[in-house]
C-alpha cells in the first residue's frame, strides 16, 4: 500500500511540475512575440519643433523644481 501511495505522489509531482514548466514556457514565448509585435507596429516618434529658448526654459523649471 505504501508503494502505491509513493508512486501516486511521484506521478502527481511530475504532472504538476510538467504543467508548470509548459505554462511558463508558453508564457515566455507569448510575451516575446507580443513584445516583437509591439516594437514592429509601434508608431515612430515624431520630431518636435522645440526651440532652444523652450529647452532652456524647461531645463530651468526642472532645476528649480529639484531645488525645492
Amino acid at each position: 500500500m505504501t508503494n502505491s501511495l509513493i508512486d501516486e505522489g511521484l506521478k502527481l509531482m511530475l504532472v504538476g511540475m510538467g504543467t508548470v514548466f509548459v505554462f511558463l514556457t508558453a508564457l515566455v514565448i507569448v510575451t516575446t512575440l507580443m513584445s516583437r509585435l509591439i516594437m514592429r507596429f509601434q508608431p515612430r516618434p515624431i520630431a518636435s519643433d522645440i526651440t532652444d529658448e523652450e529647452v532652456a526654459a524647461i531645463s530651468a523649471a526642472i532645476a528649480q523644481h529639484r531645488r525645492k
